[in-house]
């Protein structure tokens, strides 16, 4: 997934050293509404990254859209667009998208699969609901790539977790360890994803790793964490220390959240469009090759748009005139007074 802001707000995350929280806090991150995609954007919620905090472990990228009416909306049309220094990972509740990218990948992303690209140096891909689609409801994300893993190949990886059943709840582990499940999937730092489905008036304590900082983003239902409400498209933060996280279902219907988490990301990281580089100059050069047509990036094969007058690949957007700013994350503490209603 592309963002496609014709301004974007030029990141530069530097995570500051881990200290432990003090308690189970909760710090609520909410939603910005973004267009992606060409003339016809549907448009997403974001949660990360935001002033407020750009990073959880190495996820950089949340964004949460639908349920979305396809016939009302247009679904979604993200055409050819780069990568660098990144994983995407795509995790759909209902609908289906066609991913094609430059590493010769070509898959159909549908509910319960999880679909991660590796960009390494360099790649591009598109994403497109498929013409069955009528619902298109989701979530993707972003994991930042280490300095040991950022100049690597590129890659594409799938999997199928086996549905859990807990205690007035069910999970679906895509990423890292969690409920003694263990995905195959590779990261290049410790990290965790999950989906989790709660019964109506469920509690459910969740053990986690204290070395992680966390965040639970809220699909749908009357959820609270740690007693603190968290509405629909709302991410939860909590910080490292914890051993254990409570999550409750308050309404009368299933709830349905993402939980992802990561141990602190530690490297200094310059974010902007879909480039994650190290420095101003990196970032520039990256979007000027991407504009030469670079053999970076190579050339996405398969891409069939909605419209006959939407962009055959996405061009960036106008670098800032301005040098790239350093920009800190917080410490990995939750900041309950953060919350803007």
């Amino acid at each position: 997934m592309s963002t496609t802001e014709q301004n974007p707000e030029p990141i530069d995350l530097k995570p500051q050293a881990p200290t432990c929280s003090d308690g189970a806090k909760v710090e609520i991150i909410t939603a910005r509404e973004v267009p992606l995609g060409g003339p016809r954007a549907m448009n997403v919620h974001r949660t990360l990254p935001q002033r407020q905090r750009s990073l959880i472990g190495a996820w950089c990228f949340a964004d949460h859209y639908g349920p979305e009416n396809v016939a009302d909306t247009g679904g979604m049309d993200v055409a050819p667009h780069p990568h660098t220094g990144l994983q995407t990972v795509s995790w759909l509740f209902e609908g289906e998208i066609t991913h094609h990218d430059s590493g010769n990948n070509h898959a159909v992303v549908i509910p319960g699969q999880v679909n991660l690209m590796t960009a390494g140096a360099g790649i591009c891909h598109s994403e497109v609901s498929t013409q069955s689609t009528t619902t298109l409801h989701g979530v993707q994300l972003w994991t930042v790539l280490p300095d040991s893993a950022r100049h690597g190949e590129r890659r594409f990886d799938h999997y199928e977790p086996e549905l859990l059943a807990l205690d007035g709840a069910q999970a679906l582990v895509f990423m890292g360890t969690l409920f003694g499940e263990t995905s195959p999937i590779s990261t290049f730092t410790p990290l965790v994803g999950a989906e989790i489905r709660l019964d109506p008036g469920a509690t459910l304590p969740i053990a986690v790793d204290p070395a992680f900082e966390h965040g639970l983003l809220v699909d749908e239902g009357d959820v609270d964490l740690e007693g603190v409400v968290v509405k629909p498209r709302e991410l939860a933060y909590t910080g490292v220390g914890e051993t254990e996280l409570r999550i409750r279902n308050n309404g009368s219907t299933p709830a349905r959240l993402i939980l992802i988490g990561g141990e602190p990301f530690t490297e200094d990281v310059v974010m902007w469009w879909n480039f994650i580089g190290r420095t101003h100059e990196e970032v520039a050069q990256y979007r000027e090759e991407w504009e030469n047509h670079s053999e970076r990036f190579g050339e996405t094969h398969g891409y069939i748009a909605h419209h006959a007058d939407g962009f055959d690949r996405l061009p960036a957007p106008p670098f800032p005139k301005t040098r790239l700013k350093a920009r800190t994350n917080p410490d990995p503490v939750a900041r309950p007074e953060q919350r803007i209603d």
